[in-house]
């Protein structure tokens, strides 16, 4: 999205820009940003999730997520539930803070920051930033300098932007960009399978049905023994294979 099209809270930004922000229980608005919120969630939010509420990934799913699909969309979203007390507050807030705040979404960690990223031709990832004002978010008032690199750093990004850019040859593939391509109903059951329902995934994997054309290497064949982290990038694999016949 270009500056002039962003919208009036955001603001383009870079790493190293300074800005004074925190969030914590003493701040006038704490839990503010954590209500009236649609809460996207990329399969990595999920995947720590369900690791930190002991649930396999289909009972997070019947739980805590609502799966979203329009005709003008190309794949599904994937929503966190919020609970319906007239706010539409998160369903994992509590007057205390976040209660899964050790593995919260990463929109939450970067929030007031927000990222995207896009696949160059080096096969790497570009980002973008844009820092988020928002009226009702006093985080700004008092708090120490850093730069915007720091903060992300020390909010624990790093795997959260490592498995989301690991998508990005799926999402931004160029059958997709040039419009030569579009899933199937029975695609967008795989894409859900191989991204959000890891353990369902993996028993599909593990009895055969589901297979990958070249053989596992040692790496990929921990994901069927437990690594969910692995077996998220071989669900990526998958979806490759299945989709773009790579």
């Amino acid at each position: 999205m270009k500056p002039d099209q962003l919208p009036a809270d955001f603001q383009p930004a870079v790493a190293n820009q300074q800005f004074a922000f925190s969030c914590h229980p003493g701040v006038p608005c704490f839990t503010e940003c954590c209500r009236e919120l649609d809460l996207a969630l990329t399969p990595y939010d999920v995947l720590r999730l369900k690791q930190a509420l002991h649930l396999s990934s289909g009972r997070l799913l019947e739980e805590y997520v609502i799966i979203e699909w329009e005709e003008q969309q190309l794949f599904p979203t994937c929503y966190l539930t919020m609970v319906d007390d007239g706010r539409a507050s998160c369903i994992f807030v509590r007057e205390a803070g976040c209660s899964v705040y050790g593995d919260r979404p990463g929109s939450c960690r970067a929030y007031p920051v927000g990222r995207g990223a896009s696949r160059t031709t080096a096969q790497e990832a570009t980002e973008s930033l844009v820092l988020i004002r928002e009226a009702h978010c006093r985080g700004f008032a008092a708090a120490s300098p850093q730069t915007i690199g720091a903060y992300l750093l020390d909010q624990g990004l790093a795997p959260y932007n490592r498995f989301n850019d690991a998508l990005l040859p799926l999402l931004q593939h160029p059958h997709l960009q040039h419009k030569t391509f579009r899933p199937s109903r029975r695609q967008l059951d795989q894409y859900i399978l191989a991204l959000y329902n890891l353990d369902q995934f993996r028993v599909e994997m593990t009895e055969g049905r589901i297979t990958l054309r070249s053989p596992l290497t040692p790496q990929q064949l921990t994901g069927l023994t437990g690594d969910d982290q692995e077996l998220l990038l071989l669900g990526i694999r998958w979806l490759m294979q299945e989709f773009f016949d790579e």
